[in-house]
């Protein structure tokens, strides 16, 4: 039987605190876990949800995740607890602590979250913020593996906003050597920062490319993936980007210029005309629901390793 090993981080903030071979264990540990290969208990544990965002997916994938390794879950809702009322962090995260084993965090600033990870002795997990989703990228790259197998052969197209999804996109595809090409209108690229530590990553092997132009960066690709173009808290800014985003619908004529092997990935919810239209999303290349269901897979296997 597979022995889960624990993670060298207590936390898992970003993508890059994983090592490329704690990601790979990751997955594999997933994979077992779909397949009904493995069944591993962890009774009396506790996971804390705090989640100042709205959320379907990854409350309930947390959610099942944890209730299929015999644990239990407790939903912090900040408009019903002292959360929402400007108890400081610090406190918070103590006292949570005595009572979780385990927190997820959904939330805006990366700080906040680095403020919960430092005042807490209990692991912390990035459950969103504005800069990263690396539990959605995990089961991204889940769901690539299981299509393709080998990454080095996989080339990965976001198109669309350079938001927090495709800043973990861009961090992962580094760590597991995958050519990841983002296409998005100028002045919307993925975080500077990002980019420089995946290029540090990647050195010099020009995996990471960033275009404005769609059609160039799909061209052969293996999988084409998109999200909304206007992320929660950017509602006053809808009309306007959807007006910059013109040209950036993934639709039948743009993905017939992929791969044939292409799938198709969005990480939902999914606003079909816009960023997606419903043949594409309704298609038989889509894993679009695969992907959503190996959110709970590889939440289960994370938290195996961090409780491990």
């Amino acid at each position: 039987m597979m022995k889960p090993k624990k993670l060298a981080n207590k936390d898992f903030l970003s993508s890059l605190d994983l090592a490329p071979e704690e990601v790979i264990d990751i997955l594999n540990l997933a994979q077992k876990f779909k397949n009904k290969d493995l069944n591993i208990e962890f009774k009396n544990k506790v996971l804390g949800l705090i989640f100042d965002k709205s959320s379907t997916r990854t409350r309930v994938s947390f959610q099942v995740a944890m209730s299929r390794l015999g644990g239990t879950t407790i939903d912090l809702d900040p408009t019903t607890s002292q959360i929402g009322r400007g108890e400081p962090i610090k406190d918070t995260a103590r006292v949570l602590s005595r009572y979780c084993d385990v927190l997820a965090i959904r939330t805006f600033k990366q700080s906040n979250l680095e403020e919960y990870a430092k005042w807490s002795s209990k692991p912390v997990i990035n459950a969103l913020t504005d800069l990263e989703h690396p539990c959605q990228a995990l089961a991204d790259f889940m769901t690539i593996k299981e299509e393709f197998i080998d990454f080095s052969k996989v080339a990965l197209t976001f198109i669309g906003d350079g938001n927090n999804v495709a800043n973990s996109l861009i961090l992962f595809g580094a760590l597991l050597g995958v050519e990841v090409r983002i296409a998005c209108p100028k002045g919307y690229e993925p975080n500077s920062l990002v980019i420089k530590k995946a290029n540090e990553i990647n050195k010099g092997t020009n995996l990471l490319k960033i275009t404005n132009d769609p059609y160039a960066a799909v061209e052969g690709a293996n999988v084409l993936y998109t999200d909304v173009w206007s992320s929660m808290g950017e509602e006053n800014q809808k009309e306007e980007k959807d007006k910059e985003f013109s040209g950036f619908t993934v639709d039948s004529n743009l993905v017939s210029k992929a791969s044939k092997d292409a799938i198709i990935l969005h990480c939902l919810p999914a606003y079909r005309s816009k960023e997606i239209t419903d043949e594409v999303i309704e298609s038989a290349k889509s894993r679009v629901f695969e992907q959503a269901e190996n959110r709970m897979h590889a939440q289960q296997a994370l938290l195996t390793c961090l409780l491990s």
